[in-house]
């Protein structure tokens, strides 16, 4: 679950002077210059990551579901959930929109990884994809939905397994739309964070 970020080694170091006109002695000696530059390096990085890895857990939601919008199994299984929640635990948001994008970067995960195996962020610090994820997601829904999370019991590779040989075929035998399937039931939109970009892309499509 490491945060992902970019590496400034290479443009910080351009622009740290170059001293070679100062005595090897001086405070201001290449070896001095480079050492600064190091320190200043670690200084900026560990800031950065410090800074965001503190901000992003708290500005995201707990219990939100990221999944493959445009796939008609995908949304499903979402319809399934949102009628059993009676709670309203659970949120959701397509893969498809940008407000999946920093629920995936504090997860350390990407697009082509969510495509695979969608993902549930539980709470901070604390993800799940694949089939551990829909028994995790089961297990905050009433009775006697929550009871089906006791299939956790069975070890990972094998559900595993099971939930990736359905979802490499899921678009052939069930099919995917050209654009996030709630837009065509928008009354669902209660239930997504993403709600005001979805809502924004259906107008433009009128």
């Amino acid at each position: 679950m490491a945060l992902r970020g970019r590496n400034w080694n290479s443009i910080w170091k351009s622009l740290i002077p170059r001293c070679y006109s100062t005595p090897a002695s001086s405070p201001q000696s290449p070896n001095n210059c480079a050492s600064a530059a190091d320190n200043l390096l670690i200084n900026e990085s560990t800031v950065s990551a410090t800074a965001e890895a503190e901000t992003l857990p708290t500005l995201l939601r707990p219990r939100v579901v990221v999944y493959d919008g445009v796939c008609h199994l995908c949304h499903s299984g979402v319809k399934w959930v949102i009628k059993a929640d009676k709670d309203k635990k659970i949120k959701f948001c397509c893969l498809q929109s940008k407000a999946a994008e920093p629920y995936m970067r504090v997860c350390g995960v990407d697009k082509e990884d969510v495509l695979r195996r969608f993902l549930f962020i539980e709470g901070p610090g604390l993800y799940h994809q694949g089939s551990t994820a829909a028994l995790r997601v089961l297990s905050h829904l009433p009775l006697p939905y929550s009871v089906l999370s006791s299939l956790m019991i069975v070890p990972t590779p094998l559900r595993d397994a099971a939930y990736d040989y359905v979802a490499k075929r899921r678009y052939d035998w069930f099919g995917k739309h050209e654009d996030c399937l709630v837009l065509k039931e928008t009354e669902l939109l209660e239930r997504f964070i993403d709600w005001e970009e979805l809502l924004e892309r259906s107008r433009k499509q009128l």
